[in-house]
């Protein structure tokens, strides 16, 4: 069937040929793909201080004292500690939440009666960026749960919370997976899902609503959002990151806690109980241990993924429309 450039058939408004649907999927699939790989090499070593402030924010004076401590006691190893599943956490997560959130667009694109995804505002993108969360989410936690066990197993091990102690952090990140699955099936990987949906949903309601005002913005007159260059593209990430991560830091706090202290063989605490204990005992600041680093990692390295995603769906979208 013949399409526009928008994928309508035959001029159509609104309706989208199954093969384009199929296409555009697999685009922001593979967008996903490598806009998380940019993600992780980015922002790594930040995210490991991080974890370590938000899971025992008692021994660290700081951010800073968090670096230079994990750097001198486990070298650049450590501050990279998780990488390998923070890689696959933030290639499964992209690559299902871009997937997704083009699929959430044309539903939102059908409901609101828009001619197409172009014409969406702000709030209607990031209505379509919570709802992709939602399936991300299921990706996204057993990956999660193995990246902070591991960044923050020093810290266990220390303080007698960890079985097989210091030995014990040998272990990588396929051993930790095997001896919870020996141990606990496969519904010991998805501890803190409840709690990563908590995260997930309203943050990236605020990640694409924060990207796409931006980039409204910063729009030169007489042009659209996609010729915005490569710098305006990376800020308008930064700034869909810092609201993320913003408005979601006390669920991450939370979320890291639970799937930190569920170790191997115990029950994970409810997402209530730990939100409750850290205030009652910690302090309302507690949840936000670990905010300035993230914010410091989050700019640089969301403003990668958005720029790797957009670039990526540029240069296949054009090979697509100059093959169909």
């Amino acid at each position: 069937m013949p399409t526009d450039e928008m994928g309508a058939i035959d001029g159509q408004v609104g309706v989208v040929s199954p093969l384009r649907q199929t296409v555009d999927a697999s685009i922001d699939f593979i967008g996903g793909v490598n806009g998380g790989i940019a993600n992780v090499i980015v922002g790594q070593s930040l995210d490991t201080v991080k974890v370590k402030m938000q899971t025992f924010p008692g021994i660290y004076k700081n951010a800073f004292d968090c670096f230079m401590k994990t750097y001198r006691q486990d070298g650049i190893r450590g501050l990279y500690a998780g990488t390998i599943p923070a890689m696959t956490a933030n290639i499964a997560e992209n690559s299902v939440l871009f997937m997704f959130y083009g699929l959430c667009q044309k539903l939102v694109m059908n409901v609101s009666k828009k001619k197409s995804v172009a014409d969406l505002n702000p709030v209607e993108n990031a209505l379509s960026g919570s709802g992709a969360a939602f399936f991300c989410s299921f990706t996204l936690c057993p990956t999660e749960l193995i990246k902070c066990r591991l960044q923050a197993m020093r810290e266990m091990a220390t303080h007698g919370k960890l079985e097989g102690g210091m030995e014990k952090m040998k272990i990588g990140p396929w051993g930790l997976t095997k001896d919870i699955l020996r141990q606990e099936g496969i519904g010991g990987m998805f501890k803190g899902l409840t709690s990563t949906m908590a995260r997930e949903m309203p943050g990236y309601f605020f990640f694409f609503g924060g990207y796409e005002i931006s980039r409204h913005y910063l729009t030169p007159p007489g042009k659209t959002k996609d010729e915005i260059g490569v710098w305006r593209t990376v800020v308008s990430g930064g700034i869909g990151g810092v609201c993320l991560w913003t408005a979601i830091f006390p669920t991450d706090v939370v979320k890291s806690r639970i799937q930190v202290e569920s170790t191997v063989g115990t029950k994970a605490p409810s997402f209530y109980k730990t939100l409750t204990h850290i205030g009652k005992t910690e302090g309302i600041r507690a949840l936000y241990n670990g905010l300035g680093p993230t914010i410091v990692r989050t700019f640089p390295s969301t403003g990668a993924l958005f720029l790797t995603y957009e670039t990526t769906k540029k240069v296949l979208t054009d090979f697509a429309d100059r093959n169909m």
